[in-house]
């Protein structure tokens, strides 16, 4: 299975260490509706830019700040509503894992395997993830410098598996602030894997409540200085209404001016 599932991908992997790619979709699951109109949009949006793209949503929010906040409908469903959106629009998945328990399960649909930032040290997750065969994305903790982004990557790998990307989404200064130090960028570069620069998350205020702030309008910016420097990847979580979204709502980038964004980023315009 672990081999079948690195030959699948080695097509995709190959394709997104040559030219820029794309991430982006809601932060969790909402509704199977919300999650097929994005993903056909955005799959427009991608295909007009002659950009890859990989559709992403989480099944299962496990670090929500509050235990009352919404966290998606769970593995099970999450799975089967993603699985429709990769054979509706036949579009590679990306979703995080959070346990290791996951890790077989979500690869069956997903062809890559997200560890959060907050858990990119856990080596059974890691481990997990690599023996999959699936790409694995990490995620770089707030609290860690790029250059240390080499243990994670070196416990994959160690673990059998080579298709590995790395994600930059800021890190804190001080309390409740995100900054963007775009030498972390260059320095997980020379690490050898396609780097990802997360612009959406970039942008939150942690903390201060019983969820994360944003300022979302900063997200075009960081994603210009992270191309500047030689980013693979940009990450954008988008939804149609971000006011009523139900998990990181403060900081996506809304539906109907990602078109113009993403443009605007990749110099396309008419």
């Amino acid at each position: 299975m672990k081999e079948k599932k690195m030959k699948e991908n080695t097509t995709l992997y190959s394709r997104l260490q040559k030219e820029h790619f794309l991430l982006a979709g809601p932060c969790v699951i909402e509704s199977e509706k919300l999650v097929m109109q994005t993903a056909e949009s955005i799959k427009q949006i991608s295909e007009a830019l002659q950009i890859p793209y990989i559709f992403k949503a989480s099944f299962d929010k496990a670090n929500r700040t509050s235990l009352s906040s919404f966290r998606g409908p769970g593995l099970e469903e999450g799975l089967r509503i993603l699985e429709r959106v990769k054979k509706a629009f036949s579009l590679p998945i990306v979703t995080d894992i959070h346990e290791s328990y996951q890790a077989e399960p979500v690869a069956e649909v997903a062809d890559i395997l997200q560890i959060p930032a907050f858990l990119c040290r856990q080596t059974d997750l890691l481990v997990a993830a690599a023996h999959t065969g699936r790409i694995v994305n990490i995620k770089k903790a707030q609290f860690l410098d790029g250059k240390d982004m080499y243990y994670p990557a070196q416990k994959v790998e160690e673990a059998g598996n080579s298709q590995i990307m790395l994600t930059e989404r800021g890190t804190l200064l001080g309390l409740g602030r995100l900054v963007v130090d775009m030498t972390q960028i260059v320095d997980m570069k020379a690490l050898g894997y396609p780097v990802i620069i997360d612009a959406t998350h970039a942008t939150q205020r942690p903390g201060g409540g019983a969820t994360s702030g944003g300022n979302p309008h900063f997200a075009p910016y960081i994603a210009k200085a992270a191309a500047a420097v030689g980013v693979d990847g940009f990450f954008f979580e988008v939804h149609p209404d971000p006011q009523n979204a139900l998990s990181d709502g403060s900081n996506m980038v809304r539906l109907d001016t990602f078109a113009e964004m993403l443009q605007d980023l990749l110099g396309r315009r008419d």
